[in-house]
């Protein structure tokens, strides 16, 4: 679970360092009240949902923490929450899926689209890379689409469904979610055939025996966070995008000194290119841009491919190998000589020199004979001789 992110980490998003202001005054107080366990009982029985949120002493020490130490990442997720729960709710609803999953990404990843795990899960809903893959997103070297928020939200929507399929119970789902069904179907038999989340408990991994109580408080946290003196950053709502397909290699820059679009603003549209290239030549890729650079994108198209593209793109396509010509080495063709052919055995210590004399015939000769341009031999190997 990721929501410990440090705030100055999360705040470091180009949406939020564009579009949450923390200059404003805010009404989140350091003093946070507490309440009895039956207003919590309370509180999470009105919350309007499908899924079971029982609460116990685990789910307190969850709500205790959000409340408490990670106020302030609190009060920043609810602000971040107008870039991606639009996009969240939409898939979710597509798939007749309960809205309340769309608190998932907050304790998968705190809301930052950049985060990465120890383990190498990636983006808002911490795909690993060969789930993300089964589930249609693309790792290579420059296109990584587990951390695109539009592709990845519709791809947790499917593998939830299809996880509701195989469980029929959301707290197995969304632990399912968390280790693999694998893990789970494993606890399950150790439990006895179990299969109520909290009967099987006691046999899942530690980071999952966490996963269901951090699901149930930040669900109560985002629904009640009034109630503990939290209060949302003020955000200001990002202006309109759309997108382009693009059909040649494209790099950022390139966009960014034709469309006259920040090149962090691009980065933040796009997260799914690693290393600001699009590579459109190997299929059609999609761009996201503000909605005032896409009229100027498509009139300038042309240019913007051409401009610095021999300097951006550096990988030749070709490349050619000069063979060698008469003026660039030298003959080694062995010779026909005059005379009958014997062989001589070169032994250690022999030159060509020496051989020559104690044959009496002249070095050159036995080079042309063999075919040899300098002067080196080998003891052990045979020289042709003419004689």
């Amino acid at each position: 679970m990721s929501m410990t992110y440090p705030l100055d980490i999360l705040l470091n998003d180009w949406k939020a360092k564009n579009y949450v202001d923390l200059g404003k005054d805010c009404s989140t107080a350091e003093v946070n009240p507490l309440f009895s366990d039956s207003v919590y009982i309370d509180r999470l029985s009105r919350i309007p949902a499908i899924m079971e949120m029982p609460y116990n002493e685990i789910v307190r020490k969850f709500i205790d923490m959000y409340a408490g130490r990670l106020r302030n990442q609190v009060s920043f997720m609810l602000s971040a929450c107008n870039f991606y729960m639009p996009i969240f709710e939409e898939a979710l609803d597509a798939y007749g899926l309960p809205l309340e999953l769309k608190y998932l990404p907050i304790i998968e990843s705190a809301l930052n689209p950049s985060a990465i795990s120890r383990a190498g899960a990636s983006g808002l809903w911490q795909f690993m890379i060969g789930t993300g893959k089964i589930y249609g997103l693309e790792s290579n070297s420059l296109v990584d689409e587990r951390r695109d928020p539009i592709k990845a939200t519709w791809a947790a929507a499917r593998y939830l469904k299809e996880m509701y399929t195989i469980y029929g119970d959301w707290n197995l789902v969304i632990a399912a979610y968390n280790c693999g069904p694998g893990t789970i179907n494993k606890a399950i038999r150790r439990a006895g055939g179990e299969t109520d989340y909290w009967k099987i408990y006691n046999f899942l991994p530690k980071e999952t025996k966490g996963y269901v109580p951090a699901f149930i408080a930040a669900n109560y946290v985002m629904t009640y966070y009034c109630d503990h003196n939290i209060c949302p950053m003020e955000t200001n709502i990002p202006a309109s995008t759309d997108t382009v397909q693009v059909n040649k290699n494209l790099h950022f820059d390139q966009i960014s000194e034709i469309c006259n679009v920040p090149l962090d603003e691009i980065k933040s549209l796009n997260p799914q290119y690693k290393k600001q290239i699009i590579p459109g030549e190997s299929k059609p890729y999609t761009l996201r841009l503000p909605i005032n650079a896409i009229s100027t994108f498509i009139d300038k198209q042309d240019t913007i491919y051409a401009h610095r593209a021999d300097e951006l793109f550096r990988n030749r396509k070709t490349v050619a190998v000069k063979e060698p010509t008469p003026t660039t080495r030298k003959q080694t063709a062995a010779v026909t000589g005059k005379g009958k052919l014997t062989y001589y055995s070169i032994k250690s210590g022999d030159t060509l020199s020496s051989i020559a004399e104690k044959l009496n015939v002249r070095v050159k000769d036995i080079q042309s004979w063999n075919g040899m341009s300098n002067t080196k031999i080998s003891a052990g190997k045979r020289l042709k001789i003419y004689k």
